[in-house]
Protein backbone atom coordinates (compact mmCIF):
# COMPACT_ATOMS: atom_id res chain seq x y z
CA UNK A 1 0.00 0.00 0.00
CA UNK A 2 0.99 3.47 -0.68
CA UNK A 3 2.25 6.02 2.12
CA UNK A 4 -0.17 8.10 0.96
CA UNK A 5 -2.84 5.77 2.14
CA UNK A 6 -1.27 4.79 5.02
CA UNK A 7 -0.01 8.72 6.22
CA UNK A 8 -2.19 10.55 8.60
CA UNK A 9 -4.90 12.81 6.59
CA UNK A 10 -5.73 16.06 6.73
CA UNK A 11 -8.49 16.81 8.89
CA UNK A 12 -11.69 17.83 7.97
CA UNK A 13 -14.53 19.47 10.10
CA UNK A 14 -16.09 17.29 12.17
CA UNK A 15 -18.90 19.34 13.44
CA UNK A 16 -20.72 19.52 9.67
CA UNK A 17 -24.18 18.61 10.23
CA UNK A 18 -24.22 17.19 6.70
CA UNK A 19 -21.58 15.06 8.24
CA UNK A 20 -23.70 13.81 11.20
CA UNK A 21 -27.08 13.62 8.56
CA UNK A 22 -25.30 11.33 6.21
CA UNK A 23 -24.36 9.03 8.89
CA UNK A 24 -27.73 8.73 10.61
CA UNK A 25 -29.20 8.02 6.94
CA UNK A 26 -26.60 5.21 6.85
CA UNK A 27 -26.96 3.72 10.41
CA UNK A 28 -30.58 3.25 9.40
CA UNK A 29 -30.06 1.71 5.87
CA UNK A 30 -27.57 -0.52 7.09
CA UNK A 31 -29.57 -1.50 10.37
CA UNK A 32 -32.46 -2.76 8.13
CA UNK A 33 -30.78 -4.56 5.39
CA UNK A 34 -28.80 -5.72 7.76
CA UNK A 35 -32.03 -7.55 9.39
CA UNK A 36 -33.20 -8.43 5.61
CA UNK A 37 -29.81 -10.24 4.52
CA UNK A 38 -29.08 -12.33 7.36
CA UNK A 39 -32.80 -14.06 7.19
CA UNK A 40 -32.49 -14.17 3.46
CA UNK A 41 -28.97 -15.41 3.43
CA UNK A 42 -30.24 -18.23 6.21
CA UNK A 43 -32.99 -19.19 3.88
CA UNK A 44 -30.96 -18.70 0.40
CA UNK A 45 -28.14 -21.12 2.12
CA UNK A 46 -26.02 -18.04 0.41
CA UNK A 47 -22.60 -17.73 2.23
CA UNK A 48 -22.23 -14.41 0.09
CA UNK A 49 -25.35 -13.24 1.68
CA UNK A 50 -24.42 -14.09 5.20
CA UNK A 51 -20.95 -12.25 4.30
CA UNK A 52 -23.05 -9.00 3.16
CA UNK A 53 -24.93 -9.36 6.09
CA UNK A 54 -22.83 -9.41 8.38
CA UNK A 55 -20.85 -6.37 6.86
CA UNK A 56 -23.96 -4.65 7.19
CA UNK A 57 -23.79 -5.07 10.62
CA UNK A 58 -20.68 -4.14 10.87
CA UNK A 59 -21.23 -1.14 9.47
CA UNK A 60 -24.46 0.41 11.66
CA UNK A 61 -21.94 -0.28 14.10
CA UNK A 62 -19.29 1.68 12.51
CA UNK A 63 -21.83 5.12 11.65
CA UNK A 64 -23.26 4.79 15.46
CA UNK A 65 -19.40 5.36 16.92
CA UNK A 66 -18.51 7.60 14.54
CA UNK A 67 -22.06 9.50 15.58
CA UNK A 68 -20.67 9.00 19.17
CA UNK A 69 -17.20 10.52 18.49
CA UNK A 70 -18.14 13.33 16.05
CA UNK A 71 -17.17 16.47 17.63
CA UNK A 72 -14.10 15.15 19.79
CA UNK A 73 -10.41 15.35 19.75
CA UNK A 74 -8.75 13.91 17.74
CA UNK A 75 -6.99 11.26 19.64
CA UNK A 76 -10.54 9.88 20.70
CA UNK A 77 -11.28 9.86 16.91
CA UNK A 78 -8.78 7.72 16.19
CA UNK A 79 -9.67 5.13 19.39
CA UNK A 80 -12.60 4.78 17.98
CA UNK A 81 -11.02 3.82 14.09
CA UNK A 82 -9.09 1.65 16.06
CA UNK A 83 -11.87 -0.18 17.67
CA UNK A 84 -13.72 0.02 14.36
CA UNK A 85 -10.51 -1.49 12.58
CA UNK A 86 -10.58 -4.44 14.78
CA UNK A 87 -14.00 -4.85 14.46
CA UNK A 88 -13.92 -5.73 10.99
CA UNK A 89 -10.60 -8.01 11.47
CA UNK A 90 -13.04 -10.24 13.33
CA UNK A 91 -16.13 -9.68 11.41
CA UNK A 92 -14.19 -10.56 8.25
CA UNK A 93 -12.46 -13.79 10.33
CA UNK A 94 -15.74 -14.67 10.79
CA UNK A 95 -16.66 -14.71 7.27
CA UNK A 96 -13.90 -16.65 6.32
CA UNK A 97 -14.50 -19.51 8.33
CA UNK A 98 -18.41 -19.31 7.31
CA UNK A 99 -16.98 -19.72 3.92
CA UNK A 100 -15.22 -22.58 4.58
CA UNK A 101 -18.13 -23.98 6.33
CA UNK A 102 -20.52 -23.96 3.32
CA UNK A 103 -17.61 -25.20 0.98
CA UNK A 104 -16.50 -28.39 2.58
CA UNK A 105 -20.61 -28.66 3.33
CA UNK A 106 -21.06 -28.38 -0.46
CA UNK A 107 -24.51 -25.89 0.06
CA UNK A 108 -26.22 -25.42 -2.97
CA UNK A 109 -27.79 -21.26 -2.49
CA UNK A 110 -30.74 -20.29 -4.11
CA UNK A 111 -29.63 -17.97 -7.03
CA UNK A 112 -32.95 -15.81 -7.36
CA UNK A 113 -32.92 -15.19 -3.83
CA UNK A 114 -29.25 -14.20 -4.46
CA UNK A 115 -29.83 -11.75 -7.11
CA UNK A 116 -32.89 -10.15 -5.95
CA UNK A 117 -31.38 -9.22 -2.58
CA UNK A 118 -27.82 -8.63 -4.21
CA UNK A 119 -29.58 -5.92 -6.29
CA UNK A 120 -31.35 -4.01 -3.75
CA UNK A 121 -28.16 -3.76 -1.65
CA UNK A 122 -26.47 -2.63 -4.57
CA UNK A 123 -29.08 0.42 -4.85
CA UNK A 124 -28.79 1.10 -0.44
CA UNK A 125 -24.78 0.82 -0.87
CA UNK A 126 -24.41 3.07 -3.91
CA UNK A 127 -26.33 5.55 -2.35
CA UNK A 128 -24.76 5.34 0.81
CA UNK A 129 -21.08 5.75 -0.81
CA UNK A 130 -22.12 8.45 -2.91
CA UNK A 131 -23.56 10.31 0.10
CA UNK A 132 -19.77 9.39 2.02
CA UNK A 133 -17.90 10.39 -0.80
CA UNK A 134 -16.94 13.92 -0.29
CA UNK A 135 -15.89 12.66 3.61
CA UNK A 136 -13.39 10.26 1.97
CA UNK A 137 -10.38 11.98 2.97
CA UNK A 138 -10.83 12.93 6.36
CA UNK A 139 -8.78 11.01 9.58
CA UNK A 140 -9.40 7.34 10.07
CA UNK A 141 -12.89 7.92 12.07
CA UNK A 142 -14.35 9.24 8.50
CA UNK A 143 -12.35 7.41 6.14
CA UNK A 144 -13.32 4.31 8.09
CA UNK A 145 -17.08 5.06 7.10
CA UNK A 146 -16.28 5.60 3.68
CA UNK A 147 -14.17 2.17 3.10
CA UNK A 148 -16.71 0.00 4.73
CA UNK A 149 -19.59 1.40 1.72
CA UNK A 150 -17.20 1.57 -0.54
CA UNK A 151 -16.52 -1.97 0.20
CA UNK A 152 -19.92 -3.13 0.44
CA UNK A 153 -20.99 -2.10 -2.71
CA UNK A 154 -18.06 -3.90 -4.03
CA UNK A 155 -19.23 -6.46 -2.66
CA UNK A 156 -22.74 -6.35 -3.71
CA UNK A 157 -21.47 -6.49 -7.42
CA UNK A 158 -19.91 -9.31 -6.48
CA UNK A 159 -22.54 -11.30 -5.10
CA UNK A 160 -24.83 -10.37 -8.50
CA UNK A 161 -22.09 -12.15 -10.05
CA UNK A 162 -22.61 -15.15 -7.93
CA UNK A 163 -25.95 -15.33 -8.24
CA UNK A 164 -25.39 -15.93 -12.33
CA UNK A 165 -22.45 -18.08 -11.29
CA UNK A 166 -24.39 -20.18 -9.47
CA UNK A 167 -27.61 -19.97 -11.92
CA UNK A 168 -25.23 -20.92 -14.67
CA UNK A 169 -22.77 -23.84 -12.82
CA UNK A 170 -25.70 -25.49 -10.79
CA UNK A 171 -23.22 -25.29 -8.12
CA UNK A 172 -22.29 -23.50 -4.78
CA UNK A 173 -18.61 -22.72 -6.07
CA UNK A 174 -19.88 -18.90 -7.34
CA UNK A 175 -21.02 -18.31 -3.94
CA UNK A 176 -18.44 -19.53 -1.63
CA UNK A 177 -15.82 -17.66 -3.86
CA UNK A 178 -17.68 -14.31 -3.95
CA UNK A 179 -17.91 -14.97 0.26
CA UNK A 180 -14.08 -15.49 0.48
CA UNK A 181 -13.81 -12.16 -1.97
CA UNK A 182 -15.82 -10.28 0.37
CA UNK A 183 -13.50 -11.51 3.58
CA UNK A 184 -10.53 -10.62 2.50
CA UNK A 185 -11.82 -7.37 1.49
CA UNK A 186 -12.32 -7.28 5.03
CA UNK A 187 -9.52 -7.97 6.02
CA UNK A 188 -7.44 -5.15 3.89
CA UNK A 189 -9.90 -2.54 4.82
CA UNK A 190 -9.83 -3.07 8.76
CA UNK A 191 -5.89 -3.16 8.55
CA UNK A 192 -6.00 0.33 6.51
CA UNK A 193 -8.15 1.69 9.12
CA UNK A 194 -5.52 0.40 11.57
CA UNK A 195 -2.26 1.52 9.91
CA UNK A 196 -4.06 5.36 9.75
CA UNK A 197 -5.57 5.48 12.87
CA UNK A 198 -1.94 4.25 14.60
CA UNK A 199 -0.03 6.99 12.33
CA UNK A 200 -2.47 9.78 14.04
CA UNK A 201 -2.23 8.38 17.20
CA UNK A 202 1.70 8.83 17.34
CA UNK A 203 1.40 12.50 16.13
CA UNK A 204 -1.47 13.28 18.27
CA UNK A 205 -1.04 10.71 21.69
CA UNK A 206 -3.65 12.23 23.72
CA UNK A 207 -6.88 14.23 23.32
CA UNK A 208 -6.81 17.88 23.39
CA UNK A 209 -9.33 20.23 22.38
CA UNK A 210 -10.60 21.03 19.19
CA UNK A 211 -9.37 24.70 17.79
CA UNK A 212 -12.00 26.81 16.72
CA UNK A 213 -12.70 25.87 12.93
CA UNK A 214 -10.86 21.92 12.94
Amino acid sequence: MSKSCCAPATVTPVLDPGWRRVLWIALIVNGGFFIGEIVAGAAAGSAALQADALDFLGDSANYAISLGVAGMALAWRSRAALAKGWTMLAFAAWVLANTAWHAYAGTLPSAVVMGGVGFAALLANGGVALMLWRYRGGDANRRSAWICSRNDAIGNLIVLLAAAGVFGTHTGWPDVIVAGVMGALGLQGGLQILRQAHAELRLNPSPRPIPAGE
